[in-house]
């Protein structure tokens, strides 16, 4: 992710024609591909549907990315004046309280997200030193996520200039380049000739005629459960929104560029993903360590050049960490502007004289640190991976919900409002477009409770238990937060509105 990109999200948008410049169909689609890809994380995941992965692909451009990107776009267009941001579009609608949990459930889920994005990390760093073993040692693990997260948060702290920039350059050099790596790998693997992983499958992967399946063998939610992680690759589509009346001609260049941005991210993430289910048996693919696993299996395994897969990846490591950076910092400042609103407790409004958050950084690495922790007590590095994911998809999925619902209610409660960007169809398209998106994040909220097939997770129970358990107090605190705050720091009411940014998602 290009972090200059959320950084602009949350300044106050001038007029474009007053600029005399106009931002084209393909800047936007390119900024919303970059806020989308931010590191090779998310391709062990789909390579592990191997052919099936093309089904979860059309399942999230469907019911994800283009509902998410027409209805953010019509509720950032309205509210550019006062930032936009979800915590505006869904206080406007049912009131702060709402709004709040809303903009809380964005921050959160970015803090829990934390530490399944420094697991790749982790593993990046065991290869790189030649120890391929520590990427499943959960001891190792805990223990990178915990230094690395309190390092980049060091980062952070010195401003926004210093790590947008480090993010921006680590982007390029940490998944770009290695992504272009392995297509050339994939295009080797297939020209001389070797098999390819999916030819290879077990019985439950194959079809009748003994060839890899092209559409999902549906058993039960846990043989579709990768999907709520799928849907959770593409967040940050939405971001954009805000530079709707930047354009031209909105009404059609918006959707063109979400579109021409959605599929430079399918591309990207399908071109990643078939490398690794080529050369990897679907065995050997781990939801870690699947990158390198296939860099290995021929830099090393054939061409003999160990060196190769150790420099590669240290820059998929550095890919990861500055995933974090860009996503670090943003987050946390938008809801600092919630204190404005009189929402957070006034031991939360700190900020140093870099302009950080430094209270609100301090309680995420908190909480990363104790999430961090999982990896201590699961034996299975792939399971506590895949169960933070499943709580970060929740609770994300939760304030895309409240979106959606926004986005309907104020085409009743306030028809009137100046949309620069409306969704096609009146009333009739809001209603499918928006109910499209709603049914389809219902559908993966109610998928990321069951444990995958694809992981030997123990007890059901306690994995679903866990995920109920982290939803129920992260999003339970912004509610007593809300509710304590009415009585408590009813005097902050009295500042001037000062409405919040719009927050990125990962």
């Amino acid at each position: 992710m290009d972090n200059t990109v959320t950084t602009a999200a949350a300044l106050p948008t001038v007029d474009a024609a007053k600029r005399g410049k106009y931002l084209s169909v393909t800047s936007i689609g390119l900024m919303t591909a970059a806020a989308v890809v931010t590191s090779l994380r998310g391709l062990p995941l789909l390579a592990k549907e191997e052919m099936t992965m093309f089904v979860y692909l059309a399942f999230t451009v469907v019911f994800y990315l283009i509902p998410a990107s027409l209805i953010s776009a019509e509720l950032g267009g309205a509210f550019a004046d006062r930032r936009g941001g979800i915590y505006t579009w869904v206080a406007e609608a049912f009131g702060t309280r709402w709004g709040f949990l809303a903009i809380w459930l964005q921050w959160i889920q970015n803090v829990v997200w934390f530490p399944v994005a420094l697991t790749f990390g982790a593993a990046a760093l065991a290869y790189t030193i030649g120890r391929p073993e520590l990427a499943k040692n959960g001891v190792y693990v805990g223990i990178f996520c915990i230094v690395a997260y309190w390092l980049a948060t060091w980062v952070v702290l010195q401003g926004v200039e210093v790590f947008a920039r480090i993010a921006n350059w680590t982007f390029v050099i940490g998944t770009i380049v290695p992504g272009i790596v392995l297509l050339a790998l994939l295009g080797y693997w297939i020209s001389s000739g070797h098999p390819l992983g999916w030819q290879h499958l077990n019985d439950a992967a194959l079809s009748q005629d003994g060839h890899a399946r092209f559409w999902p063998a549906i058993h039960g939610f846990g043989t579709i459960s990768f999907l709520a992680g799928i849907v959770l690759l593409f967040a940050g589509v939405e971001v954009q929104a805000v530079h709707v009346i930047d354009m031209r001609s909105p009404s059609r260049g918006y959707p063109a560029a979400i579109g021409l941005g959605a599929l430079i991210s399918v591309l990207i993430f399908a071109l990643g993903a078939l490398p690794i289910a080529a050369i990897l048996p679907y065995e050997k693919i781990s939801l870690q360590s699947g990158v390198f696993d296939a860099f290995g299996a021929v830099l090393a395994d054939i061409w003999h050049m160990g060196w190769a897969v150790a420099a590669l990846s240290l820059l998929v490591g550095v890919g990861a960490i500055s995933g974090v950076l860009a996503w670090l910092g943003s987050p946390s400042r938008g809801l600092l502007e919630t204190a404005h609103e009189g929402e957070l407790p006034p031991i939360l409004q700190a900020k140093n004289r870099k302009g950080m958050p430094t209270h609100i950084l301090l309680v995420q690495g908190l909480i990363v640190t104790v999430i961090s922790c999982f990896y201590f007590v699961i034996r299975d590095v792939s399971v506590a991976f895949f169960l933070i994911s499943a709580m970060t998809i929740a609770l994300y999925l939760i304030a895309y919900m409240f979106m959606y619902a926004a986005a309907i209610k104020l085409r009743y409660s306030a028809p009137n409002l100046p949309r620069p960007f409306t969704v096609p169809g009146g009333l009739g398209g809001m209603w499918l477009t928006a109910g499209i998106g709603f049914i389809g994040v219902l559908f993966s909220f109610v998928v990321s409770f069951f444990p995958p097939d694809q992981l030997p997770v123990g007890s059901p129970w306690f994995y679903t238990g866990l995920v109920v358990l982290g939803i129920v107090v992260f999003a339970g605190i912004p509610l007593i937060i809300h509710h304590v705050r009415r009585s408590d720091w009813a005097t902050v009411h009295d500042a001037p509105s000062v409405r919040p940014a719009t927050i990125p998602l990962k």
